[in-house]
């Protein structure tokens, strides 16, 4: 089992930063695959950003060049720094954790992004 703990959502004006993180715990391999997917309401989820433990990123189009996805390997936490952010951001971020065999997720954390 693997336990994701988000953090980091919060209200913020148009324009505005928002730096999110998830800590994994539990029984962590060595190579797995970590992202962000967000979901809004009335939509469906949809992939934000990924790294794999190697370092490796992928990013949805609309989200390049806004947002950055890292990791810390040695903490088991990932990031995801969010700038120039819109009222279209405005979702649940939802952090998934996969070694290939199995999927986790966490919980989410609201980021609003107010006019």
């Amino acid at each position: 089992q693997v336990q994701l703990v988000e953090s980091g959502g919060d209200l913020v004006q148009a324009g505005g930063s928002l730096r999110l993180s998830c800590a994994a715990s539990g029984n962590i391999r060595s190579i797995n695959q970590m992202a962000w997917y967000r979901q809004a309401p009335g939509k469906q989820r949809e992939l934000v950003a990924s790294i794999t433990s190697g370092g490796s990123t992928n990013y949805a189009d609309s989200m390049k060049g806004r947002f950055t996805i890292s990791r810390n390997n040695a903490k088991n936490t990932i990031y995801l720094q969010m700038n120039s952010l819109k009222p279209d951001d405005t979702a649940v971020y939802y952090c998934m954790y996969t070694d290939y065999g199995h999927i986790y997720w966490g919980q989410g954390t609201q980021v609003t992004v107010s006019f």
